[in-house]
């Protein structure tokens, strides 16, 4: 009788020890089951291999805001290989993966992913008014799936050209390299006002294909012309370590308005600053995996400018960049 009441007590005390060890562990065990890493398809323009180091300020800014990938969030990186033929089926394949956010980092791609879904949240980092090329329905209220930042900055055009005439104080034409298929259809006439506020006459070359590009650098350089301007294009940004090849051959400088274009061999860049477009994306990507509407959070627009300056390309082409830019500049690539 002894050893079945010691028997009981024991059994009584397993029976109570492994209720409160349980109590203890199914809430923990229901939380472990609960979260779920997030994933994200990041669409590049042109290789991962020249667009990861370029979106580094998106990718650095999750993990501030407690994104780490394989702890807690997972990214997807599709290319797009400079081919504006091949967004479409970048976008269809972005789509196709069902992820809880795609961040596409050009407009046109943007643009692209919007046609294949309606549900799928987009975040934005764009060159290009986003209300203008019709990505979203305002600023305030996007309306849709898409939100974002851009880098649209007032008068950089005209800023642009001021510093162009201070390097080349004789200049009285300018080339402008346009891309018939961007969005962004008002490029071509704010150029022009802009460049006639400063007194030059722009001469605007436009293509289709990119093949085109080369021979475009051979007619301006055979017109007399020394500097040309790069617009915003998927194709252009995608691709544009060849641009600057095509340019140096014809030892034409170009000026561009995103820093990349400088870290590649352009001469000069001068726009709202990539980084801080790529942070503001970051952080309305974080409120949307913490469960905000994308049509609920307003696009916005990056405010810091940067004037980026390539010495390297500037001895090479033998032009002498005045002490008046150079303190201007954020950077100077030696």
């Amino acid at each position: 009788m002894a050893i079945d009441e010691r028997f009981l007590e024991m059994a009584t005390r397993r029976t109570l020890l492994g209720a409160l060890v349980a109590g203890f562990v199914a809430p923990r065990l229901a939380f472990a089951q609960a979260a779920r890493i997030a994933s994200v398809v990041v669409l590049y323009a042109g290789e991962s291999e020249d667009d990861e180091p370029a979106a580094w300020s998106f990718f650095d800014e999750m993990r501030r805001l407690g994104w780490v990938e394989g702890t807690n969030i997972t990214y997807e990186r599709l290319e797009g290989r400079g081919e504006r033929e091949y967004v479409e089926g970048l976008a269809r394949s972005a789509a196709g993966r069902i992820p809880d956010l795609i961040y596409a980092t050009t407009t046109s791609v943007a643009l692209a992913v919007v046609k294949q879904t309606a549900s799928i949240p987009v975040v934005f980092t764009s060159a290009a008014d986003p209300v203008a090329t019709g990505l979203v329905a305002s600023l305030v209220r996007p309306g849709g799936n898409a939100t974002g930042a851009f880098q649209g900055l007032q008068d950089a055009e005209q800023t642009r050209f001021e510093l162009i005439r201070e390097v080349y104080p004789g200049l009285k034409r300018f080339g402008l390299l346009l891309d018939r298929r961007s969005p962004d259809s008002q490029q071509e006439t704010t150029h022009q006002v802009a460049a006639h506020r400063v007194g030059l006459d722009l001469m605007t070359m436009k293509f289709t294909n990119f093949e085109a590009v080369a021979k475009i650098f051979g007619n301006l350089r055979r017109a007399g012309i020394v500097a040309v301007g790069l617009t915003s294009s998927y194709t252009l940004i995608a691709r544009r370590r060849e641009v600057v090849e095509a340019a140096m051959r014809n030892r034409l400088a170009l000026i561009g308005h995103r820093s990349e274009w400088a870290e590649v061999g352009a001469l000069m860049t001068y726009g709202a600053e990539v980084a801080d477009a790529q942070r503001r994306s970051a952080r309305i990507a974080n409120r949307i995996l913490k469960g905000v509407k994308p049509a609920a959070i307003p696009v916005e627009r990056a405010t810091k400018t940067e004037l980026v300056v390539n010495q390297r390309t500037a001895k090479t082409l033998g032009v002498a960049i005045p002490g008046s830019v150079l303190r201007r500049a954020n950077r100077v690539i030696e």
